[in-house]
């Protein structure tokens, strides 16, 4: 109550408790007083004097123990029945909300003409309401059953079950509603078709329409039947009709139900499958596109060219350089030994992705928040992990297309305090992704400042906490609350805690928007942005139904696990089960000072968004209330976008012939970058976020991308490419017109456009020489993949620029030993079969697109600086500018010559057979190596270990190498 009320959702506490309270006690007084009835109505209407007979005097010694204990179980035992029932029908209580606030979708299911709604509404609390009751109806009736027989109204020996009349017509009347239950189930069951997965699809199939369909009525009509006959056991006071009856329809049941439809698929269906299913897959195909807003995705075929020619990415000039060089999966150590500042502060494991406007441009960033890392404080215990350390400082943004000298993010806000590009803004972060544990703040009882804010030249600055949050711990009863809460006595004795205090807790920012709106999906991944002075913590999240009719279903986890949620804590799959329809309809924000929770309608077209508003009236606010500045952060959801992604490598396909045969299917590639290419198993390559301009639009939007390839490991090229555009503009209370359109290019069969695990493949071993760097693609990587250093492979950018698709990676070096961090060392950019690469993205597009690409990318002024391996860069320091290859000693060009002339020779004896030769020129290399780099020790422009030659292969009897 105490944690609703301090973020201003209590109607939302109160509401469920509600909802589950009148479910528990409804449910609790419906089964427990059906079991107390038939305890009652048996125990009253038993035989004065009990049969006499052998079974009888057995069970006399039953009755002389339950005798005593008949009032004591008369009560205890519809209590407990009562309890679990009442447990299991509380925890319906969203069943319930969505039943009492039902709204029209709109649309007519095409199978019953029945609004959606009907579905996903309705169905489900009918379902619930005949399980319910076929559950309390089974335990009064055994509890009836047991009674009677206790108590000789039921007696089972002999030619087959004897009754009393009292006992006949209490048992009949039980049954006869339980078999009418089933006829019910029986008629609900044919809805459920709608939303069944078949072998083909989520929906009818013909089989279900033609077969299944109709034997569910029949069975319906023999249930009524079957009932009928049990009520007419009270005058005919025989059980065999019943019996009979009840026989009948199970094996009605199995034959008509179960057998039919099975030699009906057989005979009938398979043969002529594709003819048949045509119409029931062209209802799942239009239903599924519209159950998960893709239904107006614009298709079309993009001819890409695979030659590059000069000046070939001059029409795409705006594109270029919004391509973003900053891996937000590699940067996060480089962000932390650069701007942590103290062990005590860390980043995320992946940082984001934004948009920001600086100097009057947008420009895409790479951002975080410096978060407190209590693994880092330097004295852990209660006092300082609790109320001393107890928040972060500040965010950190850096420019996604550029990078320093030495390699570095070119960060435009950055230290303690924060300085830069964005202004002054409260930098405090009391809740964020890392604040798992709660933090008592406040002055202390002397009235001094006590939260450890920052350290600076004067020394280490303490805060109090304003943000306005919280649970003020104003007296003893809220505090001795928190310490059972918590189990921690100290929040009780401890100087540190009075009623100056201030209980912070459930900090991060999922756990707070999914405590005041338990009925929301929240994407994986919350990101900080700077909005009008405050670091607000943004969350997408979804309302989602599993009841559309013939919409596919798909498992959430499954379509949001990729390489970044294989490997990272900080972005998480989303795991809710299946749904077959979802609507980006909230947009949530978390102030990371004040942990202020704020809900905004960003569907207000979508039914469960209105029905969910009416349950919980004024918690969403409309989209109005959204200030121009939130706005411009707001994009379209990497949840939603692989959810969507996975179901278009099937329905892109429109045609229901065309989708039953399959040729046509697509896959995600796998992400080259996360093992070898070509390996097994490799994880999903994450959707990407871009400024692109797609074919056809006038200029470059913040978009969210992903590529495709057909279904099969040996056919990796490229097949299609998609967009969304995820830019929201920047006007108050109004989306932009444009986001969320989506836009798929299609490559033909005929355009053989190598796929990403292609393009890794052939970066890994490219033979492409530098003139920068005086050395090919592959030494370069395997080289700084030896020793004292590693490579990180970036982010495999893929865009559709120049008529074709060019491949962008960037290439980061760090060491191995020590405090290093990856550095960014080269750019590599592929286009149809071409490669090339340098240290700027600049230089490699004018070398692959033969001399000048007609773009400038815009880091043509810097030329990163090759660590030597093993080396351990200082954080915050800035090597000199490397100087390029005509600025370099003569002595060293000299070197670097040698180290090519004498690495080509031995290519070229290996390839002859000649290994006395081979072998002369690995030691020529090992010679030209060593003096290349005693010439250059500092900058290592050479970034190789001392020796690199391999061992010359062995020749077999016959002269051929083994090795």
């Amino acid at each position: 109550m105490l944690w609703f009320s301090s973020v201003g959702y209590s109607q939302v506490l109160w509401t469920r408790i509600g909802a589950q309270a009148g479910l528990f006690f409804v449910a609790a007084l419906i089964v427990g007083g059906l079991v107390a009835l038939s305890l009652i109505v048996a125990y009253r209407s038993r035989p004065i004097y009990a049969p006499s007979d052998p079974q009888q005097e057995a069970l006399d010694r039953y009755r002389e123990i339950l005798d005593p204990l008949r009032r004591i179980g008369l009560i205890v035992a519809p209590l407990i029945f009562g309890a679990f029932a009442g447990l299991a029908a509380a925890s319906q209580w969203q069943t319930l909300l969505l039943w009492i606030n039902a709204q029209p979708f709109g649309t007519a299911d095409p199978t019953f003409g029945m609004d959606v709604g009907f579905f996903v509404f309705t169905l489900p609390w009918l379902q619930f309401l005949v399980s319910f009751g076929t559950m309390a109806l089974v335990l009064a009736l055994v509890t009836a059953a047991v009674t009677h027989y206790v108590y000789g109204g039921l007696q089972l020996a002999g030619g087959g079950p004897r009754t009393t009349t009292a006992a006949r017509v209490h048992l009949s009347i039980l049954a006869a509603l339980l078999v009418l239950l089933r006829a019910v189930s029986y008629w609900l069951e044919r809805y459920e078709l709608s939303t069944q997965t078949g072998n083909l699809i989520t929906g009818l199939q013909y089989t279900d329409n033609n077969a299944v369909l109709p034997t569910k009525a029949i069975l319906a009509i023999a249930a009524l039947i079957c009932a009928g006959l049990f009520v007419a056991t009270i005058w005919s006071r025989s059980w065999r009709l019943p019996m009979i009856g009840l026989g009948m329809l199970l094996v009605t049941s199995l034959v008509v139900g179960s057998l039919y439809p099975l030699a009906f698929q057989n005979l009938r269906v398979q043969p002529s499958e594709q003819y048949l299913e045509a119409e029931f897959i062209q209802k799942n195909i239009d239903a599924t596109r519209a159950a998960y807003g893709f239904d107006d995705i614009k298709k079309e075929e993009y001819n890409a060219t695979t030659e590059a020619s000069p000046g070939q990415l001059r029409e795409d000039a705006a594109t270029v350089p919004g391509i973003r060089l900053l891996d937000p999966t590699i940067v996060p150590r480089t962000f932390t030994q650069t701007q942590g500042l103290r062990r005590y502060y860390g980043f995320p494991d992946v940082l984001d992705v934004d948009r920001y406007s600086i100097e009057g441009q947008t420009r895409d960033t790479v951002i975080a928040a410096r978060e407190l890392d209590l693994n880092g404080v330097p004295q852990r215990n209660w006092v300082n992990d609790h109320t001393v350390y107890t928040h972060g400082y500040g965010v950190v943004a850096a420019y996604g297309n550029r990078q320093t000298s030495d390699g570095e993010p070119s960060y435009y806000v950055r230290d303690i305090p924060p300085r830069g590009e964005l202004g002054e803004f409260e930098p405090r972060i009391y809740f964020g992704e890392r604040s798992t544990q709660y933090s008592i703040v406040g002055k202390s009882d002397g009235g001094n400042d006590r939260e450890l804010d920052f350290q600076s030249a004067e020394g280490e600055q303490y805060n109090t906490y304003a943000g306005g949050g919280g649970v003020a711990m104003d007296n003893i009863v809220k505090r001795a609350a928190y310490a059972i809460k918590y189990r921690e006595y100290r929040i009780m004795l401890s100087e540190q805690v009075g009623d100056y205090s201030t209980m912070l807790d459930h900090r991060t920012p999922r756990e707070r928007v999914e405590r005041v709106a338990p009925w929301l999906t929240l994407d994986g991944n919350a990101y900080p942005a700077v909005v009008d002075g405050r670091v607000q913590w943004i969350i997408d999240a979804y309302t989602t139904s599993a009841n559309y009719p013939y919409s596919q279903k798909q498992s959430l986890e499954t379509a949001t696990t990729d390489a970044v949620t294989s490997r990272a804590q900080s972005v998480e799959a989303v795991r809710s089960g299946e749904v077959n329809y979802i609507r980006n309809s909230v947009k949530a924000t978390v102030d990371a000072s004040s942990g202020e929770v704020r809900l905004y309608s960003w569907d207000d077209q979508d039914p469960l968004l209105k029905a969910w508003s009416a349950a919980f009236s004024d918690t969403v606010r409309p989209m109005t209330e959204i200030s121009g500045d939130l706005m411009s952060h707001l994009r379209y959801p990497e949840d939603l976008f692989k959810v969507q992604r996975q179901l278009i490598t099937r329905y892109h396909i429109t045609d229901a012939g065309s989708f039953y045969t399959g040729g046509e299917y697509w896959k995600v590639p796998e992400d080259p970058t996360s093992g070898n290419p070509g390996q097994a198993g490799l994880p999903d390559q994450p959707p990407y976020y871009l400024s692109i301009a797609m074919p056809g639009q006038e200029s470059p939007s913040f978009s969210l991308t992903t590529s495709f390839s057909p279904v099969g490991a040996d056919r990796p090229y490229l097949t299609g490419f998609m967009a969304v555009d995820s830019d929201a503009g920047s006007e108050a209370g109004k989306r932009r017109e444009g986001y969320g359109a989506m836009r798929l290019l299609a490559l033909p069969s005929s355009t053989n456009v190598p796929g990403p695990t292609q393009v890794q493949n052939r970066i890994d071993s490219s033979n492409d020489n530098s003139e920068e760097f005086g050395l090919t693609l592959s030494q370069f990587l395997n080289l700084n993949s030896q020793g004292g250093s590693r490579v990180h492979k970036g982010n495999l950018l893929t865009l559709p620029v120049g008529g074709g698709l060019l491949y962008v990676q960037p290439e980061y070096v760090s060491g191995t030993a020590g405090s290093t961090y990856p550095r960014l060392q080269a750019v590599v950019v592929s286009f149809g079969n071409d490669i090339a690469w340098a240290s700027t993205l600049d230089a490699a597009l004018d070398e692959l697109f033969q001399g000048d690409s007609g773009a400038q990318a815009g880091d043509s002024g810097v030329s990163p600086t090759p660590e030597k391996p093993g080396a351990t860069p200082t954080p915050g320091q800035t090597p000199s500018p490397s100087p390029t290859q005509s600025e370099q000693p003569q002595e060293l060009q000299t070197a670097l010559a040698d180290v090519r002339r004498h690495y080509d020779a031995g290519q070229k004896a290996m390839q002859a057979g000649d290994w006395a030769a081979y072998g002369e020129a690995q030691k020529q290399l090992d010679a030209a190596i060593k003096r290349a780099i005693e010439l250059q020790p500092e900058r290592g422009r050479v970034s190789v270990p001392t020796s690199t030659a391999s061992p010359a292969p062995s020749p077999t009897a016959t002269g051929t190498p083994t090795g």
